[in-house]
């Protein structure tokens, strides 16, 4: 092979190099990043009976029902400030009079230290409307109790929705 044939065959190989070098870069570049997955705020957690549940373990979503407005955001940024995590805030497809906590569990741990925020709370039965403990203030509620419970033992096995990332 001549010395003209070997430099016209080597920049034949690096152009066809070079073309399958390009196509390869445009199409990763036009791909579409990957969609970031979302990350849920709590997770089901079996608990046993005896142990321990926290205000930073417990997700909260707090509806309002009364024509209060704003009611459901001051009742939820007062339940961070004592430490619970935030869930779904809105307005409760139903109207309400009192405190309502909307669960089939009452006696479930995370239910019983929310309801022992309220004053007056009443657990009854009712729709998943967020994550969590779902809560309801109606139109009586005014505040928070000032004493804060800040755990409580479960007596029984029970699940729960349990904070993500907490211990």
């Amino acid at each position: 092979m001549t010395g003209a044939a070997r430099s016209a065959l080597t920049l034949a190989v690096l152009a066809v190099l070079v073309v399958v070098a390009a196509v390869w870069g445009w199409a990763a570049f036009t791909e579409p990043l990957p969609e970031e997955e979302p990350v849920a705020i709590c997770e089901d957690t079996t608990l046993p009976a005896g142990s321990e549940v926290r205000r930073d373990q417990v997700v909260v979503s707090v509806f309002n029902g009364s024509k209060r407005s704003g009611l459901a955001s001051a009742t939820i940024a007062q339940l961070a400030e004592r430490g619970f995590v935030e869930g779904t805030v809105g307005d409760s497809p139903l109207p309400a009079a009192t405190t309502q906590i909307w669960s089939s569990e009452p006696d479930n741990p995370a239910v019983v230290l929310v309801q022992r925020q309220f004053k007056r709370a009443q657990v009854v039965q009712g729709d998943e409307l967020g994550p969590g403990v779902v809560v309801v203030v109606g139109e009586k509620f005014q505040s928070l109790k000032k004493k804060q419970v800040e755990s409580v033992v479960a007596e029984a096995d029970a699940t729960w929705c349990k904070a993500t990332g907490s211990e």
